[in-house]
């Protein structure tokens, strides 16, 4: 006589430890390896089926179950009664960074709903919005890097989610950078890729193509009207600085319109194809989403580079973004590149987009005199310091292209 199955309300046939409850949702029962009883429950029966080849990847690896309600602080712990062998001092300083940083919040994360992206959204968390330096962040990775691995000693993880984390912070907040040196070709199309494949950040994208293709002040890129530029001449006329000022404590910062610094920086830009399409995707972005210039300073408006508020952005505004983009675009590489080494991009900031042009000039061979034109240098002697500096950088990268051209005819000579 064949044994009947059980089924739940829709016929189905349940398997072994399957169960529909009363309220119509489904609980799995298990034991363990050591006998102790389990349960899991779910409103569908599908979704107790993911959960019990969750159960069984669970038991293979052999994690342990009862991590469900264990928090990174239980393991920290756990993990203080367990160090020894350090210093007193030492041991100190890795309790007040844990304590001081992670503990209050970070701490209460359950382990069984930890990730790696939590880990790196913590650091960046500290870096970006606590302003908390690397170096410090490098101590309380020492202590949370080893709380974790607990966890794995222990079978409550599969692996360290905070593995790599720091170095990851680190090249994604690279700081090993001379503000004054422009960004090598390589580093300025990564930069000028990303942002255009961003969602997130591409509406920067005209602004910042504007500033790498003109050479322009970032006041008188702020101060820039729709009037100053000619769409039929392609050329854009630079004849006021916009700038952002403290008036005290009481009084905080306001904006003003400065006439440039000498007679020098009044002067007509040439403007390039990529300069105009970016002008022209910003208006037409603004049409579309209906922003418009609702500011007014010292009877200027029209600007053309405005917040979804209709304000001027300041060089305050354009650093933090330069920031926020290098970091994701860093992470985004890092991400993709399988643990190879890889060129990202180094902390830099408005001003280097300006030598950035200027070294895209040179190399190309741009006149000086146009060139000191062109950057509304006063002195000629400014725009010789920049160019000799971006020379040596080309003439270095020339000789080396020499040197591997004559070793290939020795070569050749040789066979």
């Amino acid at each position: 006589m064949a044994i009947e199955r059980r089924k739940d309300n829709k016929k189905r046939v349940l398997k072994e430890g399957e169960y529909q409850r009363s309220n119509g949702s489904f609980e799995f029962k298990w034991r363990d390896k050591m006998g102790k009883r389990h349960s899991v429950y779910a409103k569908t029966l599908d979704e107790l089926r993911e959960k019990e080849l969750d159960v069984l990847r669970d038991t293979l690896d052999g994690i342990n179950v009862d991590v469900k309600n264990l928090t990174i602080n239980d393991l920290y712990n756990k993990w203080k009664t367990l160090k020894k062998g350090l210093k007193d001092n030492t041991f100190s300083n890795y309790k007040y960074s844990y304590e001081q940083f992670v503990e209050p919040k970070f701490g209460r994360i359950k382990l069984t709903d930890l990730k790696r992206t939590d880990v790196r959204a913590f650091y960046n968390y500290l870096a970006d919005e606590r302003h908390i330096k690397v170096n410090s962040i490098d101590c309380i990775h020492t202590v949370l890097h080893q709380v974790l691995g607990l966890a794995v000693e222990d079978d409550y993880l599969r692996y360290n989610p905070s593995d790599n984390a720091l170095k990851e912070l680190k090249r994604a907040h690279s700081s090993d950078f001379d503000t004054r040196r422009a960004l090598t070709l390589e580093e300025q199309q990564i930069f000028e890729n990303y942002l255009a494949g961003s969602a997130k950040y591409a509406h920067w994208l005209p602004i910042f193509t504007v500033m790498l293709w003109t050479g322009m002040r970032v006041g008188e890129l702020t101060g820039l009207r729709w009037e100053d530029v000619d769409f039929k001449e392609n050329t854009i006329s630079v004849n006021h600085t916009l700038v952002y000022f403290s008036r005290g404590k009481q009084n905080g910062c306001t904006f003003a319109v400065n006439t440039p610094k000498t007679e020098a920086g009044k002067r007509m830009i040439p403007m390039l194809p990529k300069v105009k399409e970016a002008l022209l995707k910003e208006k037409a972005f603004q049409e579309k989403v209906g922003i418009s210039c609702k500011a007014e300073v010292d009877g200027f408006s029209n600007f053309i580079f405005v917040n979804r508020f209709g304000s001027v952005q300041n060089q305050s505004m354009l650093n933090k973004a330069l920031k926020r983009i290098i970091r994701d675009c860093n992470y985004e590489l890092l991400d993709k590149s399988g643990g190879k080494e890889i060129t990202t991009l180094p902390n830099f900031s408005n001003h280097s987009l300006r030598h950035t042009f200027t070294t895209r000039m040179c190399e190309a061979g741009v006149n000086i005199k146009a060139m000191q034109d062109i950057l509304g240098h006063a002195d000629v002697e400014t725009t010789l310091g920049i160019y000799a500096d971006a020379t040596k950088d080309l003439k270095s990268k020339e000789i080396r292209g020499f040197e591997e051209y004559f070793k290939s005819l020795t070569e050749e000579e040789s066979e």
